[in-house]
């Protein structure tokens, strides 16, 4: 945990010492009003809730995350570093950890720096402050899941774009999981118990739910094993990617 906690601090201060934090930070605060407020009409619904500003957040991050994430092991391959990260005495499953949970927290940090909205809502209106704070933990999740994919795709490749078209494939399947474009794929020939697998999947529903008040730990068990799956495919990807 030492390691992992040494590589977090390096891989967070790296964000912020170029001015690529502040740009996506920027982004993430500008697109998240403007979809909020005028997309998604807060001040005409008449509704002290802030559902308007979570139903945009999956695709927020469909586009934001990849961009994020694209870097975190193509840069390093293509540079080089990798190899003389893993002399270091440093674990394979340290590092794939640090690295995503320094993303995790700069993404946390972009989050919570929406708070105003939540103070608007609250000053326009008597808000349902629990459900709002359960749907910000649902949202950290649910970014942690893009991020895992992300993270794993750019272990693959040297490319920065390829990790981020491929990552953006990927995460636009998980959030359209359940609907008839990608159901229709298996209708014929998969089993049923295939087909409703598939459909659990998305991260729509799972992210409705919390977004709603519902307190269900399937959710939250989904979103952390999904990302757990990733990461040790994380592992797999770097320990491949060493001797090429």
């Amino acid at each position: 945990m030492t390691v992992t906690g040494a590589i977090l601090r390096r891989e967070l201060g790296n964000y912020f010492a170029t001015p690529v934090a502040y740009v996506f930070i920027v982004i993430f605060l500008v697109l998240s009003g403007a979809f909020t407020f005028y997309l998604g009409g807060l001040y005409e619904r008449g509704q002290a809730d802030l559902q308007p500003f979570f139903t945009f957040h999956p695709w927020l991050y469909l586009f934001l995350i990849p961009a994020l994430s694209m870097r975190l092991w193509s840069e390093e391959r293509k540079s080089g570093t990798i190899e003389l990260l893993m002399t270091l005495p440093v674990s394979v499953g340290a590092a794939v950890i640090g690295k995503f949970l320094a993303a995790w927290t700069f993404t946390g940090i972009a989050l919570a720096l929406t708070f105003p909205v939540w103070l608007t809502i609250n000053y326009l209106g008597h808000a349902d402050n629990p459900v709002i704070a359960l749907s910000y933990f649902g949202s950290f999740l649910m970014a942690g899941a893009y991020l895992a994919v992300g993270a794993c795709v750019s272990a693959f490749t040297r490319n920065q774009v390829i990790a981020f078209v491929f990552s953006f494939v990927i995460c636009l399947v998980f959030v359209l999981a359940g609907f008839p474009m990608v159901m229709d794929i298996f209708q014929g020939w998969a089993p049923p118990a295939l087909i409703n697998a598939v459909g659990r999947m998305s991260f729509l529903s799972h992210f409705e739910s919390i977004t709603k008040g519902v307190i269900d730990l399937r959710d939250a068990i989904f979103f952390l094993s999904f990302i757990g799956c990733w990461l040790m495919a994380n592992v797999i990807a770097v320990e491949t990617g060493k001797s090429d």
